[in-house]
């Protein structure tokens, strides 16, 4: 017997009758056709669907991709700004201790708050899930150092502003003329630094410097301020300190006469006391200290209202190589 299929319809060849005879399909032949059929049909549409879903972005993921990549970009963007920024914040930073703290001898913010950090290292954590995340945190942290330097620059600047409204009277109370009359020079002892004790010989730093003179001679505040102590003081012999307010103070040893008193207030130029050879002392001489902020400084830096440049240096040189410690 032979079988003959056309157009899915099958037939065999029946010999006794010599004809082709039709054959009707059983209902399991039905069924597992249709199955078979649908089996195939499912699994390409399952395929179908994995491969669009892979493949090809829907209308929705096609948008999200697109405002993510501007994101990055904007990110990114921001990022270079944000170096331009600190670049600029950091050139103001040094104008403002190089040349503005100096302007007004204020004492220069210290790095350890101008660079300090922000909080712990969990700080950024809540970033770390995101995509880009190593960017996105980058500029995160750059945006926080700008915004806390522009706070400690802003607060420096006010505190300048400050200054420059107070300078005239500033001016009139920094210490900027010799405590005595010295327009010749030749009272010129001693300078400040490390130097032989006269008494003990030992290599002792000499906190002020030294005018020779004779007793009686008067001298003079070099400064406008209040006079807080005025009295008998170790080593200084009769001491008088003039606190002149802007964290200056001056201090006026071996006197032998006061004419100021705690809580007088005196002006620049003002008589506040006479020459003397009180205290540890090898001769009648003024020792003069000039205290800024708590810390010695050298007297020499304030005779500017005193003397020309030539009139100084020469000052320096006699204080330095030819003067000779008396206390």
């Amino acid at each position: 017997m032979r079988l003959f299929k056309s157009r899915k319809t099958y037939y065999f060849y029946n010999p006794n009758t010599l004809n082709y005879e039709r054959v009707y399909p059983s209902a399991k032949d039905k069924f597992f056709s249709i199955l078979k059929h649908l089996t195939t049909g499912i699994a390409f549409g399952v395929a179908t669907f994995f491969v669009m879903l892979y493949l090809i972005d829907s209308p929705m993921e096609s948008q999200l991709r697109k405002e993510n990549k501007l994101l990055q970009t904007q990110y990114e963007v921001l990022s270079l700004r944000l170096n331009s920024a600190l670049e600029v914040l950091n050139d103001i930073q040094v104008r403002d201790e190089k040349l503005y703290r100096a302007i007004f001898q204020a004492e220069p913010i210290p790095k350890s708050v101008r660079q300090s950090g922000f909080g712990g290292s969990n700080r950024y954590e809540h970033l770390l899930t995101l995509s880009n995340s190593e960017l996105i945190v980058s500029t995160t942290q750059k945006l926080d150092m700008l915004r806390k330097q522009l706070y400690i620059e802003s607060n420096s600047l006010n505190e300048l502003i400050e200054m420059g409204k107070n300078q005239e009277e500033r001016n009139r109370c920094i210490p900027a003329i010799q405590p005595i009359a010295n327009k010749d020079l030749r009272r010129t002892a001693s300078g400040y630094g490390m130097r032989i004790h006269p008494i003990y010989r030992t290599k002792r730093f000499h906190s002020g410097m030294d005018f020779s003179a004779n007793v009686g001679t008067e001298i003079y505040a070099t400064g406008d301020g209040k006079v807080t102590y005025a009295s008998w003081k170790q080593g200084y012999g009769n001491c008088i300190i003039i606190d002149h307010g802007f964290g200056y103070q001056t201090v006026y040893a071996h006197m032998s006469k006061y004419h100021a008193r705690v809580g007088q207030k005196v002006k620049r130029g003002e008589v506040i006391g006479e020459v003397g050879n009180t205290g540890i002392s090898t001769g009648p001489h003024l020792h003069y200290e000039v205290i800024v902020r708590g810390r010695y400084d050298n007297p020499s830096k304030y005779y500017y209202m005193d003397l020309t440049p030539e009139e100084y240096d020469q000052m320096i040189q006699i204080a330095e190589n030819h003067g000779q410690v008396m206390d």
